[in-house]
């Protein structure tokens, strides 16, 4: 029988790195910050080891940017800058501020529609108690602003302190464009006050696009559809465009990194060539999951991960040891249950896919579990780790 060595599983490191700038060799110095932190920490690397490297410094060596003026052109192009609809944006500083002023800059007026009693990732703005005691139907009722602030009045946001519905204004304003304001969460209702649509939302954007086109509106872009090529010199992204932007400065923003494919598989080889050892290698931005206080899901990111190594595609395949322990081996304990389950997870299938064995397990893609993983450990505040290295991901309770 053999003994059981290993006493740990998985172990997820934020990894210091520099602080990194345009044109900088990214997968070099990923590569050197890894091999001597595993040096000074004592650690080694391994076949399957994950490492993951945030997006937001993929972007920024890659100089992908752009300026609200920048914003404002594409749109002005695209959409004929007259009076446009601006359905369905997630109330945030940081992700859809910036993009409001260049939509605003590009256009005459804006009718702000705003999805109630929250946005898509959680955030309130208004309770559904609150929705309920007013006898307001969130799925049919379209509130005007008067009315949102006859029911409900001002409604800062919990964590932030920012009423968004006035911030929101505020911008298109100073921006130099009209404003109206109205909450619905049918994209047809837009079509009572432009036929000119731009839709924001993130995850549902095709269905909206598809209700928008079937009630006739005359034009729906989506923000996937705004920066997908250079304008004047901007950064941009041909398969996401303004989604998953983040605030860069007052005036601009950081898009989402693209063509990055290349990148993961550079820092990929640099680590079997100076180890031996074939790690996988993925970029990540927000991570899959919700704040149960606040109710916000974290994924403002179209998708968890842009890209990533072929060892990081499909799902788990786990068999869940609390059902094995209370049912198939109830009456064993100590190192005959160890043996047995150790054995049992040996022997899996290669697909668990509906048996009982599996029921519970996390049937999520690798790359949203690790990468959630990631995000968690490295933060989005003053850590300074970048780059994760995610160690025994790929063990099991049979590991030696």
């Amino acid at each position: 029988m053999k003994s059981q060595n290993r006493k740990t599983g998985t172990v997820a490191r934020g990894i210091r790195c520099p602080i990194f700038r345009q044109g900088d060799n990214l997968a070099q110095t990923i590569t050197e910050c890894l091999l001597d932190a595993s040096r000074e920490e004592g650690f080694a690397l391994r076949d399957r080891d994950v490492v993951g490297i945030t997006e937001s410094v993929v972007a920024r060596v890659q100089g992908n940017y752009a300026t609200i003026g920048q914003i404002a052109k594409d749109v002005r192009e695209k959409t004929g800058g007259g009076t446009l609809g601006v359905i369905f944006p997630i109330l945030s500083r940081n992700r859809f501020a910036i993009c409001l002023k260049g939509i605003a800059m590009g256009c005459r007026k804006v009718v702000l529609m705003l999805s109630y009693p929250s946005d898509e990732v959680g955030n309130n703005l208004v309770s559904l108690d609150r929705l309920d005691q007013a006898g307001i139907n969130p799925y049919t009722d379209v509130l005007s602003l008067e009315k949102y602030r006859e029911l409900f009045g001002t409604n800062p946001h919990e964590f932030t302190g920012v009423d968004y519905v006035d911030y929101y204004a505020e911008l298109v304003r100073e921006a130099g464009a009209e404003v109206q304001i109205l909450f619905a969460n049918r994209p047809e209702a837009i079509l009572q006050y432009t036929d000119t649509v731009i839709y924001c939302d993130i995850h549902t954007r095709r269905r909206t696009r598809r209700l928008l086109e079937k009630a006739g509106a005359r034009l729906a872009v989506g923000l996937d559809q705004l920066l997908t090529q250079p304008v004047d010199g901007s950064g941009f992204n041909p398969a996401y465009g303004l989604l998953g932007s983040n605030k860069a400065t007052e005036d601009s923003v950081k898009l989402f990194p693209r063509d990055c494919d290349v990148l993961v598989r550079e820092v990929q080889q640099r680590l079997l060539d100076a180890t031996g050892k074939l790690l996988e290698v993925m970029i990540y931005g927000d991570g899959a999951f919700k704040d149960p206080q606040g109710k916000i899901w974290e994924l403002a990111d179209p998708v968890v991960s842009p890209s990533f190594t072929d060892g990081l595609r499909g799902t788990p395949n786990e068999l869940k040891i609390k059902y094995l322990a209370d049912s198939e081996f109830a009456l064993l304990k100590g190192e005959a249950l160890r043996e047995a389950i150790s054995e049992s997870i040996r022997r899996k299938d290669a697909d668990l896919k509906g048996q009982m064995v599996s029921e519970g397990t996390t049937p999520r893609q690798l790359t949203d579990l690790i990468g959630s993983l990631c995000d968690l450990t490295s933060g989005s505040g003053d850590k300074g780790t970048p780059l994760v290295l995610v160690q025994g991901y790929f063990d099991n309770y049979s590991s030696e």
